[in-house]
């Protein structure tokens, strides 16, 4: 339908959704912006390569780095077992799939506490063999991979399920190994679902909060992810460094979102 033909509702309605995703997404990443670098240029360089936030920055990315092609693998793995084999207890699998989006981040944290804190459930043997877990880098990436977990997931199983075997029968059946039919035959076909899943993922680490606060202890220059650091700066009364360190985040986003866009793009050419 051109735009021409339209109808009067159907314009109202175009508006309105322009007008609120404006309002919405683009009107707080303006603001944003214009408080990070309300004190000039040369403040907003000053906090951002302030040495804390640039740990933060840089733990952030590497607790991404390290969570996404785990959550990847996982995630394809698990979609694959319950797509394509048929056994008791498959049903239960697909439930514990979902378990962590139904969980409080905060709730989830707390569970890693009892489990590996000093007084928790496992506490004591980690303690007798001299391993800490909680308030350490490693809590982070624990927490993370929970909360994340579900993504790839859950845009692979649907997908799967609606192709069926046919392709990947086809390819047995003309001699190819078990990998070949993975690389050649199923993974061409799931590859955006993939890519949606990772884009997820990559965001929640990103900008995930109530785990991390629990099981990082928020030690600066140490455990503090971005979301941390932002936070802090708030509650030190420096709001133009917190919006400084904000403006990473949001960079981070938007540069994700234009991969994303850039990969699809090619895709369909």
């Amino acid at each position: 339908m051109t735009t021409a033909t339209r109808s009067p509702a159907e314009i109202t309605l175009i508006a309105l959704a322009f007008v609120l995703s404006g309002l919405i997404l683009v009107v707080p990443l303006v603001l944003i912006f214009a408080f990070a670098l309300r004190e000039g240029l040369a403040t907003y360089l000053t906090n951002i390569l302030e040495p804390n936030t640039l740990h933060a920055v840089g733990l952030t990315v590497l607790t991404a780095i390290i969570v996404v092609p785990i959550n990847i693998v996982v995630g394809v793995c698990l979609a694959w077992l319950v797509t394509r084999f048929r056994f008791p207890g498959r049903q239960l699998i697909i439930t514990t799939i979902e378990l962590p989006a139904s969980v409080s981040p905060i709730v989830a944290g707390v569970v890693y506490l009892f489990l590996y804190g000093g007084q928790g459930l496992l506490g004591p043997v980690l303690q007798a063999a001299n391993i800490q877990l909680m308030f350490t880098v490693t809590a982070i990436i624990l927490v993370s991979l929970f909360v994340t977990a579900p993504f790839v997931a859950r845009e692979l199983i649907p997908l799967m399920q609606q192709q069926g075997t046919e392709d990947e029968e086809a390819a047995l059946s003309l001699g190819a190994s078990g990998w070949q039919m993975f690389w050649h035959v199923t993974l061409p076909n799931i590859r955006w679902a993939i890519l949606y899943g990772a884009v997820l993922t990559n965001a929640r680490v990103m900008g995930e909060f109530g785990a991390v606060s629990v099981v990082s202890g928020s030690i600066r220059g140490q455990t503090n992810t971005l979301p941390l650091q932002i936070t802090q700066l708030f509650n030190d009364f420096n709001v133009t460094g917190a919006f400084a360190a904000a403006t990473t985040l949001a960079l981070i986003a938007v540069l994700t979102l234009i991969l994303k866009s850039s990969l699809e793009g090619r895709g369909w050419r």
